[in-house]
């Protein structure tokens, strides 16, 4: 088969023939259709993202959809043609969805969504199954709490605000103001974060009592404001990017706790692949109902496009989730 290798950290991908793989026990071979682009790919392709513990050389892309063509010993909830999404590699040695094939696990797949085509599903499995991963298994998100999402317009916080709506929660993000339009489609209230400070936001939408639960999608001061931001003693701040180095004061003076979030734990130690599934399986249903719908960018990208997808994204002029297309 065809793939795309990296052999040197921020070099080009060589396209490349491959040995196809096999489905091994517990797998699924997919024929892959689409890989979804995450800011994480342009950082393992750099050397910039020693926690992913990308081997090279490397097929990488940690997110994928395309059709199951063969199974492995022991796989029983897929058959032949169905069509799946999943967060299935990418990093620690694991092969990627830049190729025309990968045999995956399949703990960690799920049918993809009917009213989605293998392009806008591909979009999907990393930014749900974190977004998920911290308001639900986390937060406990649920209905009648006040919930703040930094980034919301952001490819995991789109998603983080549309399932908190869906769990009845009362949702407030902070954004730019021309990102207004899409955040109020999706029910939730948009914070202007340039002209209001911490304190001024919570004093207008809480009565200065503070967010139930802050999800900081940004990190470094945006974690900072989280703290400040919650409600005390009952307050909960998750962070997906909580790499630095922070005051924890202004949190434990309030009597709040905090959670992390590292989606990729499951993919590196094989520990836990069983619920990446099963949360694709509730993205499904609520993909599906309406609930939540996918800001996919319209720019279409092919394997000999990747590096301009690549800086497409780097450049923040995509509107949407980056997809490149899997067409040799």
């Amino acid at each position: 088969m065809r793939a795309l290798v990296l052999e040197q950290f921020n070099a080009p991908y060589l396209d490349s023939e491959v040995s196809t793989p096999v489905a091994g026990e517990g797998q699924v071979l997919v024929k892959i259709a689409a890989s979804g682009v995450n800011p994480l790919d342009l950082k393992i392709k750099s050397g910039q993202a020693a926690h992913a513990q990308a081997k090279l050389p490397a097929i990488l892309g940690i997110d994928l959809a395309g059709t199951v063509i063969a199974l492995g010993a022991g796989v029983t909830d897929f058959t032949v043609g169905d069509e799946v999404y999943g967060m299935t590699g990418g990093i620690a040695g694991v092969p990627g969805s830049l190729a025309e094939y990968a045999a995956v696990d399949a703990a960690l797949i799920a049918k993809k969504p009917a009213n989605l085509s293998m392009h806008e599903a591909a979009a999907v499995p990393l930014i749900f199954i974190t977004a998920w991963e911290g308001l639900v298994d986390r937060a406990n998100v649920s209905t009648g709490k006040n919930v703040l999402i930094h980034g919301g317009a952001g490819g995991v916080g789109h998603v983080a605000v549309q399932i908190a709506k869906a769990k009845g929660a009362l949702v407030f993000t902070t954004v730019t103001p021309e990102q207004n339009g899409l955040i109020e489609s999706y029910g939730a209230v948009p914070i202007d974060y340039n002209s209001l400070s911490v304190e001024e936001y919570v004093q207008q939408y809480t009565n200065g009592e503070g967010f139930d639960i802050v999800f900081d999608t940004v990190g470094g001061a945006v974690l900072d404001a989280s703290f400040k931001a919650a409600r005390q003693y009952f307050g909960h701040v998750i962070s997906i990017l909580g790499w630095g180095t922070h005051h924890l004061a202004p949190l434990s003076f309030k009597g709040a706790t905090y959670s992390g979030v590292f989606t990729l734990y499951p993919l590196i130690s094989g520990k836990g692949r069983k619920h990446h599934g099963e949360i694709l399986n509730e993205a499904t249903k609520l993909i599906e109902s309406g609930s939540v719908k996918l800001n996919v960018d319209e720019k279409i990208f092919k394997p000999a496009t990747i590096e301009n997808a690549y800086q497409y994204l780097q450049e923040g002029a995509n509107k949407g989730k980056v997809v490149v297309d899997i067409s040799f």
